[in-house]
């Protein structure tokens, strides 16, 4: 069972993010302030749900939430200054665009680079177990997928609009036969798919 925020005796905001593990396209983070006694069938972890299922919750949060706010960083920030440090960055700016600025942070994971001015913990698989978090892994997760889905119809050959740029058989394929697209994370190895090139699973 989810916790509700408010562990604390004052604004909490969850945070995370999505795209760190892809070969191209941004790395999108949120950040989300639910309203005490929140509750909200089938809130989980982004990667518990279908597509569907997030797409279905994703404007009940942003409406019922006291706050949220996504923000990213691109692949060139990705490349220049590491994905850690990158999905790091794309958090602060999502804390920074909240209209109602909390005064604790719950973030997603076991490395958090401290937000001036704000204490924070960061919680091991945080996304399965506080709500906040949890609404913030599926803003990140929606609103990337819907940036890569966009991105799709300018670079159909990497079919972004079905791997959203993770390095599925069929996206690795696609960057070693037609080379990087102007979204590729230079910095990031494509290995080759050897046994597994010709999968009827990519």
């Amino acid at each position: 069972m989810l916790l509700n925020c408010f562990q604390y005796e004052f604004l909490e905001a969850g945070c995370d993010e999505a795209g760190r593990g892809c070969l191209a396209g941004p790395v999108f983070a949120a950040a989300v302030i639910l309203p005490e006694g929140f509750v909200l069938k089938g809130l989980n972890d982004s990667k518990q749900l279908t597509h569907a299922q997030r797409d279905l919750l994703r404007p009940i949060i942003e409406k019922e939430a006291l706050a949220w706010a996504v923000a990213s960083c691109d692949h060139e920030e990705i490349d220049k200054i590491n994905i850690l440090n990158a999905s790091f960055l794309a958090m602060h700016r999502a804390i920074e665009k909240l209209q109602t600025q909390p005064k604790y942070l719950v973030i997603d994971g076991n490395r958090f680079k401290t937000y001036p001015e704000i204490p924070h913990s960061c919680i091991v698989k945080g996304d399965g177990k506080y709500l906040n978090i949890a609404a913030a892994s599926i803003l990140a997760k929606t609103h990337r997928d819907e940036y890569m889905t966009n991105l799709h119809a300018e670079f159909p050959e990497y079919n972004w609009q079905k791997n959203k740029g993770y390095p599925t058989i069929a996206h690795r394929r696609a960057v070693l036969e037609i080379g990087l697209s102007p979204f590729h994370r230079k910095t990031f190895n494509v290995s080759v798919p050897q046994l597994d090139l010709f999968s009827n699973n990519a």
